[in-house]
Parts: structure tokens; C-alpha cells; sequence
């Protein structure tokens, strides 16, 4: 089910891009206006995302290997930061292109069609978006939740030249004006896309919450005054791995304690889907540890 999603997510946005970016560009083309082209190309650009979310789906489900062998999920992080990196490039593009027609003063053409199709994108792109993020949460998914804020940013840039076009020309520059707006949007979104996709593949902590449910699931099923302690953990997409230590009553035999551990581990990934490796120590080692 989880990369039916990113495939289904994709091709639904790749065909409904092109069929905006097709009347957008028309239309810009026709009112000669910069902030109406700039978004054609906004929206022919969430397409090419799409085709990165389809191809690290791809990718990502590779089954693990000899070289791989917690599998290939950072692949759809990599997705992310591209589709991050892209979107960057885009709204620097429209940025200089608005400012450098800011003092440009061009009349564009109004016309009826500018609102139907820019009105038809506004809900067509937040209903994508909130699919995405749907879909996102459904499956954990990084660029899911990376596209989701494209063609959210998508739908407020044509929102913004809804709003520019009910001043016509009456305000001198408007339409650079709004085309600025949106170019600061999309590297505000690309941004934060490209920071939150990078923190996992640079090393993450374990979720303070998590570790102290885990702490207590310990007390729990083997008993309390149990130390754990220093917590390692890794995603690998999907796969998770977390290694810790515990401190085990010195008085248990190393049948029991490994018994006791196992069942943690079974635990943690039932209750939270993390491969657990716990390494235990007992109160006896710990003490010779010490003396020495």
C-alpha cells in the first residue's frame, strides 16, 4: 500500500500539472503577464517532483541487500532534498525575473478565462496537497509530505495573482509585486523541505517521549531501579534500528536476563515498529568496572 500511494499521488499530479501548466502559460502569454508565466512554470515544476517522488518510491523499495542490508529508504530522502533543491532554483528564477520587471511598467490584458483557470487551480492544487499529506501520514513518507507542500505553495501562488488581478492596473508593478510574494514562497517552502529531509540522513535523536516510554515499558516488564541508558538510534526509511544499554539485578542468571531482554525487544517493535539491540550488563560488572 505505501508506494501505491506515491504512485497513484504521482501520476494523478504529473497529469493534472501539465494541463494547468498548458492554460497558465497560454494565458500568461496572452496578458503578457510575468507573475502568471512565473506560476505556469511553478506548476509544470510540481510534475518534475512528481516524477522524483515516483522514482525514489522505486528505488526505496528495493529490498535490502549484501551491500544494503538495512534496505534502501534514505533513497525517498534523497527524493526529498532534489525535490527541495529544485523548488529552490524555481523560486530564485521568478525572484530575479520579478524584480528585474519591477520598474517595467506593462499593462496586461485582463480576461474572464484568468479566473476560471486560476480559481480551477487554487482548488485543484490544495485538494492534491491534502491528499499528499493524507497519503504522508498514512505512510511515514518524507517526499510525500515534500510534494504535499509544493502544490500547496502552488495553490497560494495562483490564490496571490487572484488577489493581484482584482486590482487590474490600477497599482503600477502589482503583477512583479505578487510575482516576488510567490518566488519568496516557494524558497520558503524549498527551505524548510531540504532541512527536514536532511536530519535523518545526518543522524537523529530518539524522540525524548519515545525514549522515556521506553524507559518505563523496561520497569514494566523486568522490574524498577533497571538503568538504560546510552540510546543509539538509526531510520533507514521504513526500517528503524535502536541500540541501547541496560542494566540488569546482578542476582539474575544470563538465561533469565536474556530472557527478560528478548521480550523488550519484542516489545518495542510491536508498540512503536523499531528493531531494538539491547546490550546488557549486570550489577557485578558494573561494580568491577568501577573498582578498576
Amino acid at each position: 500500500m505505501r508506494y501505491n500511494l506515491h504512485y497513484l499521488e504521482g501520476w494523478l499530479s504529473i497529469v493534472i500539472n501539465i494541463v494547468l501548466f498548458i492554460f497558465k502559460l497560454l494565458i500568461g502569454l496572452a496578458t503578457n503577464s510575468i507573475a502568471i508565466m512565473a506560476d505556469a512554470w511553478h506548476t509544470l515544476s510540481d510534475s518534475l517532483t512528481s516524477v522524483v517522488v515516483i522514482v525514489g518510491a522505486k528505488a526505496s523499495s528495493k529490498e535490502k541487500d549484501e551491500k544494503h542490508p538495512y534496505g534502501h529508504g534514505r533513497i525517498e530522502l534523497i527524493a526529498s532534498i532534489i525535490i527541495g533543491v529544485l523548488l529552490c532554483v524555481a523560486g530564485g528564477n521568478f525572484l530575479l525575473e520579478s524584480i528585474s520587471k519591477l520598474f517595467i511598467l506593462e499593462n496586461f490584458i485582463f480576461d474572464k478565462s484568468i479566473i476560471i483557470i486560476f480559481s480551477l487551480s487554487v482548488v485543484l492544487k490544495e485538494g492534491i496537497a491534502q491528499f499528499s499529506f493524507w497519503a504522508a501520514k498514512k505512510t511515514n513518507s518524507q517526499s510525500l509530505k515534500a510534494d504535499g507542500w509544493h502544490h500547496r505553495s502552488d495553490a497560494i501562488a495562483s490564490l496571490l495573482i487572484l488577489i493581484s488581478l482584482s486590482f487590474g492596473n490600477a497599482i503600477p508593478g502589482i503583477d512583479s509585486i505578487i510575482g516576488i510574494l510567490v518566488a519568496i514562497l516557494i524558497v520558503y517552502t524549498a527551505i524548510n523541505i531540504i532541512k527536514e529531509s536532511s536530519n535523518p540522513l545526518i543522524g537523529e535523536k530518539l524522540k525524548i517521549e519515545i525514549e522515556d516510554n521506553i524507559k518505563e515499558l523496561i520497569v514494566i516488564t523486568i522490574g524498577p531501579d533497571i538503568n538504560a541508558h546510552h540510546f543509539h538510534y538509526h531510520r533507514y526509511g521504513d526500517h528503524k534500528e535502536l541500540s541501547f544499554h541496560i542494566t540488569m539485578p546482578g542476582h539474575l542468571s544470563i538465561a533469565d536476563s536474556h530472557c527478560l531482554i528478548d521480550e523488550v525487544e519484542k516489545k518495542i517493535k510491536g508498540f512503536w515498529e523499531i528493531d531494538a539491540t539491547i546490550h546488557c550488563e549486570t550489577e557485578v560488572l558494573l561494580e568491577k568496572k568501577d573498582a578498576s
